[in-house]
């Protein structure tokens, strides 16, 4: 019982190991098979991300995380670009009226004014009107507005140099590789007046998954070997370390370091952004209001907001200004300016999402094959390991969607889940593999004697009288020789009783090789053996009996590694229905034929 036990443990484990072996295999195969690689792993990531689209849809619904009242969009919505249109006769309104909106923002003393727009020069502004905005934005330290980076051609325009004080320096000891994703070779440059003075600039690239969702933000970009930063991070940076801080870390866990905040990268130099609601999660006040009130501050509008330390973003949320992105909570669209304010909310409260990497999700993988391998091999019931396995992965998703809520941890669902019911099939199929041979060892060990390796003496009994139902259904005959060997005890008593085990072998080997496969070769009991011969006459019987005599005696038989015998063989041969109606009177007239035979010189076949 033990080593079935022992049996049974060492097949699980050997598919556990099977099912380990595939995996790595398979990883194996897919990095050498570039066109596979990426059909699988295209339709794996597609489905990952939708499971986190879910993930974020749920905890939006639950309300949490929730977003920071103190970032406020200005934004041009649909009511305000209609209102400054017609006020001004044009869009973009005229650079002048930012210049005045800085100003009287500044007089609310906000934490910082963070414009998702790019001042890039305009046919229809006046030099004066660019002037005012630049020194407008020039003149405060808490200023910061945008600018970005793409792959144009020199033909197209000319890449220029950026100045050494919009560029960070970063000590990168992981193995992020922003320059494989986030190298470019040329820049959409705004006013000269901006960049070549004081007030803070930060890029405003974004990439999109392959389902054109954005799930990810660079927070660092490569342009001419040098590292420039993301708007909201170059202005949450600053917000944390309340300076002008350049100096940034990744450190070896892949953690971009912004002071207390810790941005977990991608191996590309990506951030993934924990999302706090559908569009207008954020406080959003129209421009138009905002300009009214500068205009006339006696106005009802909302001059009574404070926005006293308050993060302002001011851009664009009208649909018809084309800058709205996909996203992954409820209704899937955002301006750019609250992607902005997303990023910026994860910054303050260190909430980006850790994505677990290869290693992690191997070792899932293994635990959660070995789970579901153990439900189903411990299981007596095919319905409790079904129902068992059913639960657990119920459970193992509620477990990755609680992970991403408290911990901010995306573990993978997809591959565990497909893991989980191949798992369970694999299972069964290893179970029912191993139920297979037990019942076949058991077989064995009921029907089959255990030194000769012939079949017992129970099969002959059984095997007989189902040969004598047959012969008689049918109306055919069948035989049964009896066989003895001669002087066997004089074998144990000269060489030992494992001189005589190895002549029983040795016969009963004879026998199976000089028997049809359609016949039953057994072990009657001592040193008697018999054959069942289905569909045997009387003459074929004997004249197998006789062959069969004749093979035995003819053999050498070795009985230790210098002592080599003869052996002789006694056989009594009986056919159904000629010799007897029963089984027991089958034996009794084969055994006569038998005796008949030891009794007239042994070494032969006796009929009686």
């Amino acid at each position: 019982m033990k080593n079935l036990i022992k049996t049974k443990w060492f097949i699980y484990g050997t598919y556990l190991l099977l099912v380990l072996a595939a995996l790595l295999i398979g990883f194996v195969l897919l990095q050498n098979n570039k066109t596979l690689k990426n059909v699988i792993v295209s339709f794996f990531e597609v489905a990952e991300n939708r499971t986190f689209d879910y993930r974020q849809s749920l905890q939006v619904i639950h309300k949490r995380p929730l977003p920071n009242k103190d970032i406020v969009i200005v934004a041009v919505d649909d009511a305000s670009l209609e209102t400054l249109w017609e006020r001004y006769g044009e869009w973009p309104i005229p650079r002048k009226i930012y210049g005045d909106l800085i100003n009287y923002l500044e007089q609310k003393r906000p934490q910082s004014i963070i414009f998702d727009l790019m001042f890039i020069k305009s046919l229809r502004e006046t030099e004066l009107a660019d002037k005012y905005l630049i020194d407008t934005m020039n003149k405060y330290s808490n200023v910061y507005t945008a600018m970005n980076l793409d792959n144009q051609p020199s033909d197209v325009r000319i890449p220029i140099d950026l100045p050494d004080r919009l560029a960070l320096n970063i000590n990168n000891n992981s193995d992020v590789n922003i320059k494989s994703k986030y190298e470019f070779i040329n820049c959409r440059p705004i006013l000269e007046g901006l960049i070549d003075g004081k007030v803070k600039i930060g890029m405003t690239n974004v990439m999109r998954n392959n389902d054109g969702i954005i799930r990810y933000i660079a927070p660092l970009m490569l342009y001419k070997g040098k590292y420039y930063p993301y708007l909201t991070f170059k202005a949450g940076a600053d917000y944390l370390a309340q300076n002008n801080e350049k100096n940034f870390t990744i450190d070896s866990n892949s953690n971009l370091q912004a002071f207390d905040t810790k941005i977990p990268l991608t191996k590309d130099g990506d951030a993934i952004l924990n999302w706090y609601g559908p569009s207008g999660t954020h406080t959003i006040i129209p421009m138009y209001k905002v300009i009214r009130d500068m205009e006339n501050p006696n106005s009802k509008g909302i001059t009574n907001f404070d926005f006293k330390d308050k993060i302002i973003i001011v851009g664009t949320t009208a649909m018809s200004l084309h800058d709205t992105k996909s996203v992954p909570v409820q209704e899937g669209v955002y301006p750019g300016v609250e992607v902005h304010a997303t990023f910026f909310n994860n910054m303050l409260d260190n909430n980006f999402i850790h994505k677990t990497g290869i290693v992690t999700d191997i070792i899932i993988l293994a635990c959660v094959v070995a789970i579901v391998g153990g439900i189903v091999m411990l299981s007596t019931s095919t319905l409790f390991a079904f129902l068992s396995t059913t639960l657990f992965g119920i459970a193992y998703l509620f477990i990755s969607y609680y992970a991403m809520e408290l911990y901010n941890l995306w573990i993978p669902v997809v591959l565990p889940i497909i893991s989980i019911m191949a798992a369970f099939a694999l299972s069964f199929l290893a179970k029912y593999l191993m139920k297979a041979r037990d019942f076949e060892y058991q077989y064995k060990l009921a029907t089959i004697d255990g030194l000769t390796e012939l079949y017992n003496h129970r099969y002959f009994q059984d095997t007989l009288r189902k040969q004598i139902d047959i012969a008689r259904r049918y109306n055919q005959a069948f035989s049964l020789i009896i066989i003895d060997i001669d002087f066997f005890k004089k074998f144990n008593d000269t060489y030992g009783h494992q001189a005589g085990d190895a002549v029983l072998r040795q016969v009963a080997k004879i026998l199976k090789n000089n028997s049809r496969a359609t016949d039953y070769v057994c072990r009657y009991g001592g040193e008697e053996m018999t054959i069942i011969l289905p569909n045997t006459s009387a003459e074929d019987a004997l004249f197998n009996a006789n062959r069969i005599c004749k093979a035995v005696a003819d053999t050498p038989f070795h009985l230790t590694p210098v002592d080599k015998v003869n052996v002789t063989i006694s056989l009594g041969v009986a056919t159904f229905p000629d010799n007897a109606q029963t089984p027991q009177d089958l034996i009794e007239w084969a055994d006569k034929g038998l005796y008949y035979a030891k009794e007239h010189g042994r070494n032969q076949v006796g009929r009686y």
